[in-house]
């Protein structure tokens, strides 16, 4: 289901009708368990306004009357923003993330908030306290985390847009795991206000859709400077489809050879490999590239994720709005057995590895030296797309995992994150569409761009999703 098939619904029926029929959609699907709360009356209510603008030729934009899914770690003021923990089970918020409230004044409408990986910590969608999310395309498959629940939002049919947040390859990898397109922007595209915060230097809001056309609006509403988050940049953050159209002849692909090396599944390279000869044909120039410090992106980020979680987390203590233990007598009580009850072991074993990396004759150790190789691993990039327009790669080392497997073997679902993460390390904008599928899954392609240039990985992407 894209934007288009949306609209004409609309202008055959009503805004109203769409959205009643987007809930019956979610109570049959139910089963996938995408959704951690949803928003009926609210979205009704607005699906009335949307129709009673379009009667009197006022529309907003193209996303109006559009029915979206937010992740639920993006705040929305009198709904429930979770986090998919125990220790945020009933927090209402009272304001709204500024990516959705510039959705929102676009037209979009929210029906519901998607269940995701405990405060976005996880590559599975397997660590949330309200349950595992199930894989449309094989549910007995995980479907990518962190934010799987919008990925499977979209891959079901229930919405045709949905809102996710990327921290080490969090959009990328359920894009890839449900045969769905994901992106994420630059470092600064997207304000961060209302984002319920992970690793504040890696954390991006980015969206999910079934074709790459679909992502122009939103980026192009969605963008922009905002005055309450700081590292937004000063940039034009119209027209993200500029490019599109111009096809993908005489563009230089570069392959990174120390992505096709060990350590990716020899079927799904071949996958790839097939689907990057067809752009070949259609003109596209591939070439060998270079990214020598990639081996140690995947140390670098968790030590760097890991401490700034354990400081941003601090915060959920028991005091003020968060889960509080009843079996507490005394303050120290309050905050260990409150934290110790509230978050799930992947969210404790992160913040006690973080704690670590930051502690006293640790920190030049681990800390400062992660950040070092942070910016080598941004130089390298620079390096290489001196020699080419973009760079093409795997968004997994292969198939999306057996349910259960990465709770037996931590390991797997880090390694699952090996070709994503050194892309928020840089701050680099990717974006993934299935190009290929092996065994009943879908095999997802990743593009990484130069920074702030999303309209050639969206030319691009829309380029091969036509051959593909």
């Amino acid at each position: 289901m894209n934007l288009s098939d949306v609209k004409k619904k609309i202008e055959a029926s009503s805004t109203v009708a769409v959205v009643e029929e987007v809930f019956k959609k979610i109570e049959e699907t139910h089963d996938l368990n995408a959704y951690i709360s949803t928003c009926k009356d609210r979205a009704l209510k607005a699906a009335a306004a949307t129709d009673e603008r379009h009667r009197n030729g006022k529309s907003l934009s193209v996303l109006d009357g559009i029915p979206i899914a937010v992740k639920d770690n993006m705040c929305i003021e009198g709904i429930k923003t979770t986090c998919a923990s125990r220790i945020l089970e009933n927090f209402v918020s009272p304001y709204t993330a500024t990516a959705v409230a510039k959705l929102e004044a676009a037209g979009a409408i929210v029906v519901g908030k998607t269940n995701m990986d405990e405060f976005a910590m996880g590559s599975s969608n397997e660590t949330s306290y309200f349950g595992k999310v199930l894989n449309p395309l094989a549910k007995d498959r995980v479907p990518g985390g962190s934010s799987g629940g919008s990925a499977v939002a979209v891959a079901s049919e229930t919405v045709a847009l949905a809102l996710g947040s990327d921290t080490g390859g969090s959009i990328r990898q359920p894009a890839a795991c449900t045969g769905t397109v994901g992106i994420k922007p630059t470092y600064g595209r997207v304000s961060r206000y209302g984002l319920v915060a992970y690793a504040s230097s890696l954390d991006q809001i980015g969206a999910f859709s079934s074709s790459v056309k679909d992502l122009v609006p939103v980026l192009d509403f969605m963008c922009g400077q905002d005055a309450r988050d700081n590292t937004t940049v000063a940039r034009s953050a119209a027209n993200f489809g500029k490019h599109i159209g111009e096809g993908i002849k005489g563009k230089v692909i570069g392959l990174p050879r120390e992505y096709y090396a060990e350590g990716l599944d020899k079927k799904c390279r071949e996958a790839i490999e097939a689907a990057l000869g067809k752009l070949e044909k259609e003109g596209a120039i591939l070439k060998e590239v270079s990214l020598p410090s990639i081996r140690y992106a995947i140390e670098s980020y968790y030590i760097i994720a890991t401490a700034e979680a354990s400081s941003n987390l601090s915060r959920f203590d028991g005091i003020r709005y968060t889960h509080r233990s009843k079996e507490a007598k005394n303050l120290m009580e309050t905050y260990a057995m409150s934290r110790g009850e509230g978050f799930g072991s992947e969210v404790k074993l992160r913040i006690l590895l973080g704690n670590y990396v930051l502690s006293s004759g640790f920190y030049d150790a681990y800390y400062v030296q992660a950040q070092k190789v942070r910016r080598i691993i941004t130089e390298d990039f620079d390096k290489a797309f001196l020699e080419c327009d973009v760079i093409a790669s795997p968004a997994m080392p292969g198939l999306p995992q057996p349910l259960g497997k990465c709770e037996e073997d931590h390991l797997s679902m880090v390694l699952s994150d090996l070709y994503t993460v050194s892309v928020n390390l840089a701050g680099l904008p990717g974006l993934v569409q299935p190009c290929n599928k092996l065994d009943g899954c879908s095999i997802g392609l990743q593009w990484i761009g130069k920074s702030f240039d999303e309209a050639t990985l969206l030319n691009i992407g829309d380029a091969a999703e036509q051959v593909f």
